[in-house]
């Protein structure tokens, strides 16, 4: 989300100024490469780059064929194939492994079905959406729809599918309901002509919430805010939470444990760190927070505060289930070695990563397996039904 929400920012920019923009999405990958589907940056006319497709290495190519875009005032899907050891005709040491499809889009401010009007509404509102992006890897050549469509969790859309309006939207549909990206081809039965279509689930950016306002959340709320996070610290004591003392916060607020949960929307993207300091202000908020199906509660300090805590809450007639103490993570953190105030907090926010990811956290070099799951990328072929038309 934090991508997003700079090239909407870029954009915004670059139209007060009237310059020409054009953003460049990957919208399939075939083996390995440092992006991954979703990837997207935006491109001025001046040249200037926000976001990323790439470590690095595509970016110059990639500056070319946005501007050729925005010459030719059309759509254009360019192939990487990172695979070619010739990497010198390109200019550029890749070393990926991987085929990457980029698509080129020029922005035309006039129109309200644009690229970026759909990513603005994607960050508009709090909520799971899907973006549906239409292109042909069999004909380059051929009309790139582009970005078109955005279904959110409301069951509303915005914008239009130029081709297979009704089983487009129903598989973004689908795609929202099972929480996970698809890339579909459509082709009819009696034609060699077809249409993918990369249908993207996007989750509204991580909400973290600190619940003390001492020296150590401050690097903690830094590395959140560079990720893009949002975030709130709270703390019973005014002189402590203060925004002057975090400014890059979303918000501070001075509340008490049983008052927080009326100021903050918890969602499967909002986690919790319990760092006050303070045990009985730290088990009044883990006390409301269990109950509510928090997904991630980190508890800053040893084991025993957290058995301890779990203990009093048992003895109040609070009895956790397994699922209730599998969010408690305490003692919070990834082990790294983790000593100083901003060690901790790249532990803690590590092992926030990892936990929404579904990830143990281990090295990389020791896993088996590839780093992203190939299957996630791969092309269902659906062939249409008799009667059903591509465009």
């Amino acid at each position: 989300m934090k991508e997003i929400k700079d090239i909407i920012k870029a954009y915004d920019t670059a139209t007060k100024q009237g310059r020409q923009t054009a953003l460049a999405t990957v919208v399939h990958v075939e083996g390995s490469s440092y992006r991954r589907p979703g990837a997207r940056m935006l491109v001025t006319d001046e040249g200037n780059l926000t976001g990323a497709i790439s470590g690095g290495c595509l970016e110059g190519d990639a500056l070319r064929k946005a501007l050729q875009a925005m010459t030719e005032n059309r759509n254009r899907l360019v192939t990487y194939d990172t695979n070619d050891e010739d990497d010198a005709k390109l200019g550029m040491g890749l070393g990926c492994n991987g085929i990457i499809q980029v698509l080129f889009e020029p922005i035309d401010p006039s129109n309200a079905g644009n690229p970026i009007k759909i990513l603005k509404a994607v960050a508009a509102k709090r909520q799971q959406a899907v973006i549906v992006t239409l292109f042909s890897i069999e004909d380059k050549k051929t009309l790139q729809h582009g970005t078109c469509l955005l279904v959110n969790e409301e069951g509303s859309t915005i914008g239009n599918v130029p081709a297979l309006q009704q089983r487009v939207v129903a598989d973004a549909k689908n795609s929202l309901m099972e929480k996970r990206s698809a890339i579909k081809n459509y082709s009819a039965v009696s034609s060699s002509v077809s249409v993918t279509a990369f249908i993207e689930f996007i989750q509204p950016a991580v909400s973290v919430v600190v619940a003390g306002a001492g020296n150590d959340v401050k690097p903690l709320v830094e590395i959140a805010s560079l990720l893009g996070w949002e975030t709130t610290v709270i703390d019973g004591r005014p002189a402590y939470a203060r925004s002057d003392r975090f400014p890059s916060a979303c918000q501070v607020l001075v509340t008490k444990p049983e008052d927080l949960l009326r100021q903050i929307t918890i969602d499967r993207q909002t986690v919790f760190v319990l760092m006050s300091h303070n045990y009985i202000y730290d088990m009044a908020i883990l006390k409301e927070l269990v109950i509510r199906n928090a997904v991630y509660i980190g508890l800053l300090g040893p084991r025993k505060k957290r058995e301890r805590i779990i203990g009093e809450l048992k003895e109040n007639g609070l009895v956790l289930s397994a699922g209730q103490l599998e969010t408690i993570h305490g003692p919070v953190g990834l082990d790294i070695g983790a000593e100083t105030a901003e060690e901790i907090a790249l532990s803690i926010i590590a092992e926030i990563k990892a936990v929404l990811s579904g990830k143990e956290g281990t090295l990389l070099k020791n896993c088996t397996a590839t780093i992203h799951a190939r299957s996630a990328y791969a092309i269902e072929a659906i062939k249409l039904n008799p009667g059903e038309k591509l465009e």
